[in-house]
């Protein structure tokens, strides 16, 4: 997700000291752990130890009998001091052999839980969220999720520090420093990783690394991290709606053609939907035309009034807005106008991580959008009331502290650095050091936070690593929460089993 409060463009590197593992501490730094968490209890309550229920759900038309977690891992600093917790939520079929796979999640934000690839997308229960139609006072129920993945892989879900309840014991400025900038962040959730298959005995299993948004932006990476630093092949990635380019989307005033040609798509996809004539043939001609004559009257600019009328014309069209006003902007759309422009008659704005999701506009005179998204403000309550319902009250992980499912304050400290550390290069590192790796990435049609036509250009001209589709894209209806919608869920399941059964 870009362009958010809570979805920042790109990041910078700070490099972490890599942690000293759990296991590998002497006498003299577990005396000094235990120092340093009695000086931590002094200021925070302990977290509770690790809980484990059995539970079952009806996946896949199935009932799957499975442990659920939640569980916490320390992290250390390179002289062996505690620094921070990690808490999990991890379900597990039991009885599997040493070939069961196990999947990692992590969302984004920066400075979001996992709580939305938990209880929104593959996770095996569910609560509603993300979709039209969808309240924040909708009862927070869980529900069996039909398709969960928990039939073909056990689950993991990370919450990042400073997400769900995972948290620092250091100062302000350490914090920062170990874990809201790019590397660190990298560092010792791969560390998180390797620690869990160590205490579960997974090491044998096949791994997968599942990123959201930001999270997207980290599964390359992690996966790269485990492959090359920690020791740990990695079978596949799965990017959802990922952040993967932030020079490529950045400066909707540069030279550059991309951040134009990258919106247009999903803009147009929106639109088609509203008209009930969304389907990927349609798609194809869109992109076709975004690929050849957009960009060429694009870059002609005024040099060529014709080509400016051209395409005034064309995007007006392709979007549903006013002719007059795309005339005037020249045929570049940025996504704010057409949120808001889209919905103008109704007195409503769409949600840029779906445009056909929308809200009443609290200011519909006001020259300028003054609310938040529809989307981003809707999901805080139904997500957070009932992750925290299920490990107070199901689970009995009893504790006092708050739940961030969406951490505003991490996402203001995170080191935003310069848009060059796209995680592209470690994907592509990772696929081509090993030949058995499958990658898929997805994305919602509607989508304009991390629209899905940028990945298509990026995987259009990464090579082939030897054999065709050994990085795929799944586009399906809906936004950047695709999932939230039961056609798309089923259909990208099918797409990622393809990933786990080969």
């Amino acid at each position: 997700m870009r362009r958010s409060p809570l979805l920042a463009a790109s990041l910078a590197a700070l490099l972490l000291t890599p942690q000293a593992p759990a296991q590998d501490k002497g006498g003299d730094a577990a005396a000094a752990d235990k120092s340093d968490a009695k000086d931590a209890k002094s200021e925070l309550p302990p977290l509770p130890e690790d809980k484990t229920i059995t539970q079952s759900a009806v996946i896949g038309g199935k009932a799957i009998r499975y442990q659920a977690t939640v569980g916490k891992l320390p992290v250390y600093d390179g002289k062996g001091k505690k620094i921070g917790e990690v808490v999990y939520t991890a379900y597990v079929v039991p009885g599997g052999d040493a070939r069961r796979p196990v999947t990692f999640a992590f969302n984004g934000g920066p400075g979001a839980s996992s709580v939305y690839l938990n209880l929104g997308a593959v996770g095996p229960k569910r609560v509603q969220f993300g979709d039209k139609g969808d309240a924040p006072s909708d009862a927070p129920l869980l529900v069996d999720n039909p398709a969960s993945w928990l039939d073909m892989t056990d689950l993991v879900f990370i919450d990042p520090i400073g997400t769900g309840f995972s948290r620092s014991l250091v100062d302000e400025e350490a914090t920062k420093k170990a874990f809201y900038a790019t590397e660190p962040d990298i560092k010792y959730l791969s560390r998180i990783v390797y620690d869990w298959l160590v205490k579960n005995e997974r090491l044998r299993a096949p791994k997968f690394v599942m990123g959201e948004s930001y999270g997207g932006y980290r599964a390359p990476r992690i996966a790269y991290e485990l492959q090359t630093q920690l020791g740990v092949g990695v079978n596949g990635i799965v990017m959802v709606s990922p952040y993967l380019d932030p020079a490529a989307t950045s400066g909707s005033d540069a030279l550059s053609p991309l951040p134009w040609m990258i919106n247009l798509p999903s803009m147009a996809a929106g639109h088609l939907e509203r008209q009930g004539r969304l389907t990927p043939q349609a798609m194809a001609a869109v992109e076709a035309y975004t690929r050849g004559a957009f960009a060429t009257d694009l870059l002609a600019g005024r040099s060529d009034p014709q080509a400016t009328a051209r395409l005034g014309q064309k995007v007006a069209e392709l979007t549903g807005l006013d002719p007059k006003l795309v005339a005037r902007l020249d045929g570049r759309v940025d996504e704010g106008t057409y949120l808001r422009e889209v919905h103008r008659e109704d007195q409503k704005v769409g949600s840029v991580y779906d445009s056909n999701v929308d809200a009443y506009d609290p200011f519909p005179n006001a020259a300028e959008r003054k609310s938040g998204d529809p989307i981003l403000e809707g999901i805080i309550a139904p997500t957070t009331s009932a992750m925290v319902d299920f490990i107070t009250r199901e689970l009995g992980w009893k504790t006092n502290a708050r739940y961030n499912a969406l951490s505003y304050t991490v996402n203001q400290a995170w080191d935003r650095g310069t848009p060059d550390d796209a995680p592209v290069s470690d994907l592509r590192k990772a696929v081509a050091n090993d030949p058995k790796m499958g990658v898929l990435i997805v994305h919602g049609y509607n989508d304009l936070s991390c629209p899905y036509f940028g990945s298509r250009l990026i995987i259009d001209q990464m090579p082939r690593f030897g054999v065709d589709q050994r990085v795929r894209l799944g586009v399906y209806p809906g936004g950047h929460m695709f999932y939230s919608r039961g056609a798309s869920a089923e259909a990208f399941k099918a797409d990622a089993r393809t990933l786990y059964v080969r």
